[in-house]
């Protein structure tokens, strides 16, 4: 009989395979390291197990609803972030209306503790913008990995249009370390934390 721990190494296994199978073929240097810290993320995090598959059904259902409606899906550009329940939309919809739309549409998704609406009223980011945040998001993650004060693990990064937000299972001292690490890359604009802390 396979133990909880047998299955957790096996799913995380199984998915930081498929990571680095898709980042092989993608020829992307930065997507195999987050392949590789995204399978060993898994284990280590601090949720349980079932939050995080939780929080994978969150933003799984989350953009499907969004995708949903004709208007949000041609008009915005949204992305759903979830940490134990606590959800981040982030993106750009052109006007009030959609951007409300947006949260009324995810707000019933089950498992959603919060929501943090960080939807800017603004035409859609460029290529270009989408690749400099990839980049100052590696950046950040990697800053992160090199201080010892903190468990670059524990801390979700997303970087959209300069824009940097922190996630994570935290201390308050923890976060205090990650925002002032955050705030001084090269390049981010701007650092909006949505921690939980312990």
């Amino acid at each position: 009989m396979l133990s909880l721990t047998n299955i957790v190494k096996d799913k995380t296994a199984h998915i930081a395979g498929l990571l680095m199978l898709v980042s092989a073929l993608q020829g992307c240097a930065v997507a195999t390291v987050v392949a590789i810290t995204a399978g060993a993320t898994m284990v280590a995090d601090r949720r349980s197990f079932s939050k995080q598959i939780d929080d994978q059904s969150i933003e799984f259902v989350a953009h499907n609803e969004l995708n949903k409606q004709k208007a949000l899906a041609k008009n915005t550009n949204l992305h759903i972030i979830s940490m134990n329940g606590t959800v981040v939309i982030v993106g750009q919809a052109p006007n009030s209306y959609l951007r409300d739309l947006a949260i009324k549409t995810i707000q019933d998704v089950p498992d959603i503790i919060t929501i943090h609406n960080q939807i800017r009223i603004s035409s859609m980011v460029s290529v270009t913008t989408k690749s400099n945040d990839i980049w100052l998001t590696s950046k950040v993650k990697s800053a992160l990995l090199a201080n010892s004060e903190v468990n670059a693990k524990d801390i979700k990064v997303v970087t959209e249009n300069s824009e940097v937000f922190l996630l994570g299972l935290v201390t308050k001292e923890e976060a205090n370390i990650v925002v002032e690490i955050a705030r001084n890359i090269n390049g981010v604009s701007r650092v909006i934390k949505a921690f939980e802390y312990l």
